[in-house]
């Protein structure tokens, strides 16, 4: 989208070139390399901040000898 701010997953603006991979995701830099990365609008970032269910710690499993 023209005219809307892209981020990164961390939530940091990017303010450079774009494209869009093989299954129309957009992504960093005008071409693709191996340092592009997915880019975000800032409502996509919010619902994925909300979906993030909360950690568990695992559990240890009793050792079998």
């Amino acid at each position: 989208m023209k005219g809307v701010k892209h981020y990164f997953r961390d939530g940091t603006e990017h303010k450079g070139g774009t494209h869009k991979d093989a299954k129309g995701r957009l992504m960093s830099g005008s071409k693709h390399t191996a340092t592009s990365k997915f880019l975000y609008h800032k409502e996509e970032l919010m619902k994925m901040k909300r979906k993030k269910p909360a950690k568990k710690p695992m559990k240890k499993s009793p050792k079998k000898y």
